[in-house]
């Protein structure tokens, strides 16, 4: 298995990043958190990696921190919960909110998670809740790394993937007059802007 890669940038999309590892590029698909952590192009990048083998299906997953691939893999153990969705709810709930709504038993955070319904979230609390430490999320309260959720779920069911949906829901402005038809069109515009 591979545990981690160390390289150079050649390659960083809105869901992956091809590290050169010794004149092997490698296709690491990431989470927006590790995306946001990275360097450019060019630069060098070290990645803790969780490697997925499946009979059809070899897919390599990186982390900028242990903690997120501890918390990945843990999500791969639940029933029904595949790595693109461990990637997606990594991209939209931040780690320590993930962290408090699992431990408190609440699914609000998770269900805000596009193709996560109350079942799904249900059971994700369920399983990991006894693996999570109570003590180290004491006090603390859930948020999601997207501000607004009505937005993420419109762009992914546009098609858009959750991490192309968190960038676009960065660059919107936080002015709260704006409606949600506003948003979206404004993220169209920045997917047509990324685009030229």
């Amino acid at each position: 298995m591979i545990s981690s890669v160390r390289g150079t940038i050649l390659q960083k999309t809105s869901e992956y990043v091809v590290v050169d590892v010794g004149g092997i590029g490698f296709k690491v698909f990431v989470t927006s958190t590790t995306l946001g952590a990275l360097g450019a192009v060019g630069d060098t990048a070290t990645l803790m990696t969780h490697m997925y083998v499946r009979e059809d299906n070899l897919s390599l997953y990186g982390f900028a921190t242990d903690e997120e691939r501890r918390m990945f893999e843990l999500l791969l153990g639940v029933s029904g919960v595949g790595p693109k969705m461990a990637i997606g709810i990594l991209s939209t709930a931040a780690l320590d909110s993930l962290r408090v709504a699992i431990a408190s038993g609440s699914t609000d955070t998770l269900t805000r998670v596009p193709g996560i319904g109350a079942k799904l979230a249900g059971r994700i609390v369920l399983e990991l809740k006894g693996k999570i430490d109570p003590r180290s999320v004491a006090g603390r309260e859930p948020e999601l790394v997207a501000t607004d959720p009505d937005v993420l779920a419109a762009l992914t069911n546009l098609g858009y993937s959750v991490v192309e949906a968190q960038s676009a829901i960065r660059s919107l402005p936080t002015d709260a007059s704006i409606s949600t038809e506003e948003k979206i069109l404004q993220a169209l515009r920045y997917f047509a802007e990324q685009r030229g």
